[in-house]
């Protein structure tokens, strides 16, 4: 059997299998959805709960949090306003953050990396 052939039979059959009408409607719309449904539960609503998260975690830091930047500095939050914290990263070195750029408010028994 050659390959045209083949290909020829396999048209024949799949167009005879084809719903008309509202069968055909439904099962065309029903992969995006399905897509979509999947998506959303894997991808977004994951995501969606861990952003909810650190939004909170962030705006709970108070004085004597130990936090980390999205620039990597680590310190010690000395003061807190709406928008900022002030952050001791030596002793006697103060810097002004913005909350946003907080990425991780660290736990107290966590260990450094190089310890």
């Amino acid at each position: 059997m050659s390959i045209l052939s083949l290909q020829l039979t396999l048209a024949a059959a799949a167009g005879a299998a084809q719903p008309s009408g509202m069968g055909a409607f439904l099962n065309t719309l029903f992969l995006p959805i399905a897509l979509f449904l999947i998506f959303w539960v894997l991808v977004f609503r994951p995501q969606s709960r861990r952003a909810k998260a650190h939004k909170a975690e962030i705006m709970a830091i108070k004085k004597g949090d130990d936090i980390i930047t999205g620039g990597g500095i680590r310190g010690r939050v000395t003061k807190v306003t709406d928008d900022e914290a002030e952050v001791e990263i030596a002793q006697g070195v103060k810097v002004r953050v913005m909350k946003s750029t907080i990425s991780t408010v660290v736990q107290p028994k966590t260990k450094p990396a190089n310890d």
